[in-house]
């Protein structure tokens, strides 16, 4: 819809001549308001009508129904006729707030009859292998299997009566919707959780079963918030941040002190970061306690927010692409996180989807640990080699959460297989004579391999009609095991093919 004032100066402007012709004089109209429309759209536009709306809303949050009002020209010249989104007054990254060591210690102390005291164990194996003394802290041994327990439940506990009265409410695809559901629970609030569509529905059945109520929405957490952002407003409810509310920051930082008690000459800790809350808090307790202990950020490299505006020093939006660790691609970071974590990170990595894979793969192995993608990553950057100056150091891996989805444990476990030279795929062409094939799997039987799978195929080969590829998916015993059993086969036939 053209505002007022525009049709004025379209018909001001209107060459009388053409009034003969309806039909040329309403394309010339239709066309000079698209030239008009889109002229007024560009960024910097954008960033002050945003600025303005922010404004607008923190103006009616502070005074009521007092607020000042707005007139025809302002809301006239945004071009919309769609309503403006909303945005979280305790998260505006225009005005980022900073965690203090006093919130953290807060924090501790009331929550420390809510939550677990997780153990920070040291791996026998691992250390050996890695040649450092790597510690665990066990976050997914809390009751919903996350760290995001700790903030949630400070949060909760810091709200006012009137909130805890009507509720609160929040957008997640897991953790923080779990964890908020369980902890209102316990403490008697009502909690609303919207999540995308695209949430596991094992996580979605169990928010219901801690008596929250659960509303899907959108095919992205993005769109989940900003429908949660309106409801809130709506049925004055309060929403809480998962990464970026200062609460849910000196909740997470508690695991710092916690660290800081079990393992008391902790050279450095490294923290898996997606929205950046939980390195945030860590940071803020451990530096101010033990300013020579060393934070490292571990994040996949599929997502890499907080690496980019961590170095760029403001919040950049990355492009969030499918991860196994996929509680930590937050495409942008908050702003909170970003302001309390600045000076306090002494390095940020980033590591490769194989790496974690891996990672998930050592931990069920040796550890007995069932950790998902984001809670491995930590081990996944000394597996990659990322953090070679940690040798002979004492090292703290948090390994933050263990909600892995069953399917993608199993994936994980064939990619770690794959990874780590166990699972292997061979494409050998053989003679398609009576006894070819025969040939081959005794040849792997006898080098100690195991098959798994085996098909073959005779119209893509480019020999002659009486030769057939053959693809075998077998077990091995390592990456020195495949290279005997490569070497084996190459004696005996031409076209040896490893994957």
């Amino acid at each position: 819809m053209v505002a007022p004032s525009r049709k004025k100066s379209i018909i001001h402007h209107h060459d009388h001549s053409h009034e003969s012709t309806p039909q040329k004089t309403h394309h010339h109209r239709v066309k000079q308001a698209e030239r008009k429309r889109t002229a007024s759209i560009s960024k910097e536009d954008g960033m002050e009508y945003n600025k303005r709306v922010r404004k607008l809303h923190k103006a009616f949050l502070t005074h009521g129904a007092e607020s000042p009002h707005v007139d025809d020209k302002q809301t006239s010249g945004s071009n919309s006729d769609t309503e403006a989104p909303l945005f979280d007054p305790d998260c505006d990254p225009e005005n980022p707030k900073k965690l203090k060591f006093s919130d953290i210690s807060s924090a501790a102390f009331n929550i420390k009859n809510g939550v677990q005291t997780t153990p920070c164990v040291r791996s026998l194996q691992l250390s050996s292998k890695c040649e450092m003394d790597l510690y665990f802290k066990k976050e997914y041994l809390q009751v919903t299997g996350s760290f995001k327990e700790r903030g949630a439940r400070y949060a909760l506990s810091k709200m006012a009566e009137q909130f805890k009265k009507a509720g609160v409410i929040a957008a997640s695809a897991g953790n923080h919707a779990l964890a908020l559901s369980y902890h209102g629970q316990q403490m008697g609030i009502p909690v609303t959780v919207v999540m995308p569509v695209i949430a596991p529905l094992m996580k979605i059945q169990f928010c219901r079963s801690l008596g929250a109520t659960v509303i899907l929405k959108g095919e992205s957490i993005a769109v989940a918030k900003d429908f949660a952002l309106r409801h809130a407003k709506e049925n004055h409810l309060k929403y809480i941040n998962g990464y970026d509310a200062i609460d849910i920051l000196a909740g997470q930082g508690t695991i710092g002190l916690e660290i800081l008690d079990q393992v008391p000459d902790v050279d450095t800790i490294l923290v898996p970061v997606g929205g950046g809350g939980l390195i945030a808090g860590i940071a803020t307790a451990v530096k101010t306690l033990k300013p020579d202990v060393h934070i490292y950020g571990i994040e996949s490299e599929t997502c890499p927010s907080f690496t980019e505006a961590y170095e760029a020093g403001h919040i950049i939006t990355s492009q969030a692409k499918a991860s196994l660790a996929d509680g930590l691609a937050v495409p942008t970071v908050g702003g909170n996180s970003l302001e309390t974590a600045k000076g306090l990170v002494d390095k940020v990595i980033t590591v490769k989807e194989e790496s974690i894979a891996l990672s998930i793969l050592r931990l069920l192995e040796v550890e007995k640990a069932v950790v998902e993608g984001g809670g491995a990553v930590g081990l996944a950057a000394i597996l990659e080699g990322k953090v070679p100056e940690l040798k002979g150091k004492k090292v703290v891996s948090i390994l933050s959460g263990g909600n892995i989805d069953t399917t993608v444990l199993g994936r994980s476990i064939e990619r770690g297989l794959a990874v780590d030279g166990r699972l292997v795929r061979l494409e050998v062409v053989v003679s398609d004579r009576p006894g070819g094939i025969a040939e081959l799997t005794t040849t792997i039987a006898h080098l100690g391999a195991s098959i798994k799978d085996i098909f073959h195929e005779r119209a893509w080969i480019s020999t002659d009609v009486f030769h057939v590829k053959v693809k075998v998916v077998a077990e091995t015993r390592g990456k020195e095991h495949v290279e005997e059993i490569e070497t084996a086969l190459k004696k005996i036939y031409d076209n040896v093919i490893l994957h």
